[in-house]
């Protein structure tokens, strides 16, 4: 490992820079979906299309604890780089594409560089910051999302109503020359340079394994069926292949994921909240915009109001968190926040039945609110119990379990809405509250399955607010 570092950077327009790279990530996450009945209409490809966003998904997943490691290796400034210009790449690509299978292959391109760019933007933001700053810097962050959630639909649907959806990727190009300008010219690292052993073996088998069962996941019950050949085959062989990257890794003189990872109890409590966290927001995302159109018929702008909440709630409570943990702790604010998250959906999941935009924004809001407090608390507990040269593993690991939380969930989510909504493109209403009251009845025991893990975490004492 690399010996420390610390970075020299001026502060202000590194967090704008990092603020604006977070956005590639978040715009993109929120503008496709409203743009996708134009592009079919152009591309066909109607069956294929999925594949866009699992795609952007499996890619952007598998890769993430790669270039946490190698940041710890070589630095956090040339991986998000690499991120930034794999995620130009990409979407002037697709901003090209002349097929679906075409415009597939180059939502992976951008997957790829989504995969560094988020996770270095956490980490960079925790090597700068203090831990009492922390909080605050990832409210800003998070707040990122909240714009993006109104203004990526928008922007979506603007482009596909003028008959211009190749621009939902062409507006990536000036955000990813502004970010990548603003690190180049404000971000910068004093790394030591040695020579290294790169784990070839161990990217190589953690690659293929992370593949597999993610797709397996993605696409079970989707593209084939949950018992086929090739879901079984899919989870078999990456556990396999997963079982012999943990060998490898066990002999390797600078592993990817260092095994000494899944030894501490604060790292593994708060990989496991990420898990429920990314569940969370995919089964709250992904069908409160459905259940409020489907059952009340709504427009989609009054949907995304009631959604908006969330991640409005979200950097309200993220900002205040160090207000919490700097007193009492992370592990009681993590508490709090895990128990202000079953509050909100047990109301979400009570009033299910009876559908009203208002209740779902309070609903929403207040899970907010309690995500805001337990996702921040259990990121900088995690970012702070290690040093430099093992912040990016760590930062890479809280990222990870979210993304696989979010895979899981679009697909337990999915096959629970469908069991209700049986095969009919355009279920009836009922069939729609029905569908939806069981998902968030599933919602509210993620909700109470997190708060439960953060007891297990480990007490620390409370932090002075000059600590680093």
């Amino acid at each position: 490992m690399t010996s420390a570092v610390g970075l020299r950077s001026e502060r202000g327009p590194v967090l704008l820079s990092l603020m604006v790279t977070t956005g590639l990530v978040a715009i993109d996450a929120t503008i496709l979906a409203t743009a996708v009945p134009t592009i079919v209409s152009e591309l066909g490809g109607l069956s294929q299309f999925p594949w866009l966003f699992s795609i952007y998904l499996l890619t952007q997943a598998v890769t993430v604890p790669i270039y946490a490691k190698l940041s710890d290796i070589f630095g956090r400034k040339p991986i998000i780089l690499i991120g930034i210009a794999l995620f130009l790449v990409g979407s002037i690509l697709c901003g090209f594409a002349w097929s679906m299978p075409a415009l597939i292959a180059f939502r992976a391109v951008q997957g790829l560089g989504a995969g560094a760019v988020q996770p270095m933007a956490v980490t960079i933001a925790g090597d700068i910051y203090t831990v009492a700053e922390r909080a605050r810097v990832q409210g800003y962050i998070a707040s990122v999302w909240a714009v993006a959630s109104v203004a990526g639909p928008a922007l979506g649907g603007l482009f596909a109503q003028f008959d211009v959806w190749r621009w939902v990727f062409f507006v990536n190009v000036p955000l990813c020359l502004l970010a990548g300008w603003m690190l180049v010219r404000h971000l910068h690292e004093n790394v030591e340079r040695r020579s290294h052993r790169i784990d070839y073996a161990g990217a190589a088998l953690l690659t293929a394994a992370l593949s597999l069962l993610i797709l397996s996941v993605l696409e079970g019950g989707q593209a084939w069926a949950w018992n086929s050949w090739q879901s079984i085959g899919g989870f078999v062989v990456g556990g396999v292949l997963l079982l012999a990257f943990v060998l490898v890794e066990r002999r390797a003189a600078e592993p990817i994921v260092p095994l000494w990872a899944f030894t501490r109890r604060l790292l593994l409590t708060t990989a496991l909240i990420g898990l429920g966290v990314g569940a969370l927001i995919t089964g709250v995302t992904s069908f409160v915009p459905v259940y409020l159109e489907g059952s009340l018929g709504v427009p989609p702008l009054i949907a995304a109001i009631g959604l908006a909440t969330l991640t409005l709630g979200w950097p309200l409570a993220a900002s205040f968190s160090g207000r919490l943990y700097i007193p009492l702790g992370f592990r009681a604010t993590a508490r709090i926040g895990g128990a202000i998250t079953v509050a909100g959906a047990a109301v979400l999941a009570g009033f299910a039945w009876n559908p009203s935009v208002v209740t779902v924004a309070v609903a929403g809001f207040i899970i907010g609110l309690g995500l805001g407090l337990v996702a921040t608390s259990s990121l900088i507990s995690a970012q702070s119990s290690v040093e430099w040269n093992e912040r990016g593993v760590v930062t890479g690991m809280q990222m990870f379990s979210r993304s696989v939380g979010s895979a899981v969930g679009v697909a337990a989510f999915g096959a629970i809405a469908n069991s209700y909504f049986g095969e009919s493109s355009a279920p009836n209403p009922d069939d729609i509250t029905a569908g939806s009251a069981a998902v968030f009845l599933v919602v509210l025991g993620v909700t109470i399955a997190i708060w439960i893990i953060s007891f297990a975490m480990p007490k620390a004492p409370a932090l002075p607010v000059t600590q680093d």
